[in-house]
């Protein structure tokens, strides 16, 4: 900042202050100081006296990340003053405005100025629809345009992958490879690696990796960090132990993904100890890496480690721990079963508790039969979400739990009158280059009526070997009969089943989850796992489980 301030006072002393090659300059050394420049680049701004294209373009494109509304406005008063946008213009416009979630007009006004046929404003509006959410525009306009360069290719998969649309992101990066000589760098093979592990497919994320390394694309640390993330996330953090050990340069998000992903898989001894190793190579933890720090104490029980790392964010660094730190010491205090003390560290929190942790605190509860500590959680979250499907469907399975019928029943006639729906399960099943999805108690799938077959017939051979389905989270109106069968139908037993039906050979079964895995089918898969000799890898909306020889790596604390 201190040699823009320099240069514009020397504009000043020798009365170039308003010649057009000198004021590009300092519009652009603006632009590069941003956004420390901000404030004082639109006040020297404010001063031009006709500013043109290029001086708004300019100021625009400094906004446009940090300062959107700024930007937009600009814009407007570019509009408003008879100064014609150009094909510059566009991208940085439709930057800032897809971060306010603006804009839907703009296209219009491409069209009406004849820049929708340019490339650069083309590859804008892909990206502008992908991120806010309007992937089936973003495709049209990728369609329809006569030539693609990286940009536009990258900018589509980038959109198909940062919509949960994985299996297209890659179906695209594939046509992009047949499509011509374009050699994907390292913005696309992010959201190629973004696209692998949102499905969880281990064998497309090592062909992912073996491509890198075919290609020779330079390996670096952004790079590094999100294969880190893809291996971890596809339940291979030995692999992402590997990748990381072989990066000669490393920064704190580095240190932070391999810390977070073996939390969630269960390992929070070496977590800290990989915690240690990052304070002694020199670097500072900021709040995401204490985040994941005790995300690990959590997952592994460990306590006493929690409260330590807890107390080192204020008086090792010097940080104030945010609403999330406090969250994942409710979350800490609440598994293991320490309820009184997790409410008494909610009380004593010096901001108000947000709904997560009140909800973190329900789910504590519901897990350790703690009713009036329950309804004392729910109560609060009703203050903030008095129609969250996910509270009410908690409190009707603590209910259940303990055989509080009527109760139970009461929560679920609310969710009737209110018309909540609990969200439907699914599943995926990474096999080879291909995943398959399963949902609760649906039929759409072709094989459907053999997979229900086999599975009821692997659960009929547990039953006569001891195993008893847990049915207390299971409706309290219908029969017995009736509740093992609705949970026979769970997604993740459903994939199981198919995966032991069509893949023999295969040892590891690998299961991704959207919701948290319900205690039956964690019951159901250890046993599986020892039955049929089978490791069985699942991905939950917290973790990761991996039963083996009938046992789980998360040792039943969950």
């Amino acid at each position: 900042m201190n040699n823009v301030y320099k240069f514009h006072a020397c504009l000043i002393k020798t009365g170039l202050r308003n010649e057009p090659v000198s004021l590009r300059r300092l519009l652009l050394s603006f632009a590069a100081a941003a956004p420390a420049s901000l404030p004082y680049a639109r006040s020297v701004f404010a001063r031009i006296p006709s500013p043109d294209t290029f001086a708004y373009n300019t100021i625009i494109r400094a906004h446009a990340h940090s300062s959107p509304s700024h930007a937009v406005s600009l814009f407007s008063t570019m509009r408003r003053d008879g100064v014609s946008p150009d094909h510059f213009t566009f991208p940085f416009v439709l930057k800032a405005c897809a971060r306010l979630h603006v804009g839907h007009d703009a296209h219009g006004l491409i069209i009406k100025l004849g820049l929708d046929s340019d490339i650069y404003v083309q590859n804008a509006l892909i990206s502008f629809y992908g991120s806010i959410g309007s992937v089936a525009t973003a495709l049209h306009v990728f369609d329809e345009m006569p030539e693609r360069d990286l940009v536009s290719w990258s900018s589509m998969i980038s959109c198909f992958a940062n919509n949960n649309l994985g299996y297209e992101a890659l179906g695209l990066f594939q046509e992009m490879q047949l499509a011509g000589n374009l050699k994907p760098d390292e913005v696309t093979m992010l959201s190629v690696i973004s696209a692998v592990s949102s499905l969880g497919a281990l064998e497309l994320g090592k062909w992912v990796d073996a491509y890198i390394s075919r290609t020779q694309l330079n390996r670096t640390v952004s790079l590094g960090t999100a294969m880190i993330d893809m291996y971890s996330r596809c339940g291979s953090v030995d692999d992402s132990i590997k990748i990381f050990n072989g990066m000669a340069v490393k920064n704190i998000l580095t240190w932070t993904v391999l810390i977070n992903g073996l939390a969630v898989h269960g390992h929070g001894e070496e977590a800290l100890e990989v915690f240690r190793e990052m304070k002694e190579a020199g670097l500072k933890p900021d709040h995401l890496t204490f985040n994941s720090v005790l995300v690990a104490c959590s997952h592994g029980g460990l306590v006493e480690e929690g409260w330590g790392v807890f107390e080192s964010i204020k008086t090792d660094c010097g940080m104030e721990p945010t609403v999330e730190h406090y969250g994942c010491m409710v979350d800490l205090l609440g598994r293991a079963g320490l309820l009184d003390k997790a409410f008494e560290f909610v009380d004593t929190m010096p901001t108000r508790p947000n709904a997560v942790i009140w909800r973190t605190l329900l789910g504590a509860c519901v897990k350790h039969d703690e009713l009036k500590l329950a309804e004392k959680a729910r109560a609060k979250i009703y203050e903030f979400h008095p129609n969250h499907d996910g509270d009410y469907v908690l409190l009707s399975n603590a209910y259940g739990r303990v055989g509080r019928w009527d109760e139970k029943a009461n929560v679920r006639n609310s969710m009737r009158e209110k018309k909540l729906g609990k969200e439907p399960g699914y599943s995926l099943l990474s096999a080879g280059d291909m995943v398959y999805e399963f949902v609760s108690g649906d039929d759409s799938h072709p094989k459907s009526n053999e997979i229900k077959r086999f599975l009821i017939s692997i659960i009929d051979d547990l039953l006569a070997e001891g195993y008893t389905p847990h049915t207390s989270n299971v409706l309290h109106d219908i029969e017995d009969e009736e509740k093992e069968q609705s949970l026979s139908y769970h997604s993740e037993k459903l994939a199981v089943a198919f995966a032991l039906l069509r893949f023999k050979d295969r040892k590891i079964i690998r299961v991704i989850k959207n919701l948290r895995i319900c205690y039956d089918c964690h019951c159901f898969m250890k046993n599986v796992s020892d039955k049929f000799d089978r490791e069985i890898v699942v991905r939950d909306r917290n973790r990761f489980h991996r039963f083996s020889k009938g046992s789980c790596s998360c040792k039943d604390y969950w």
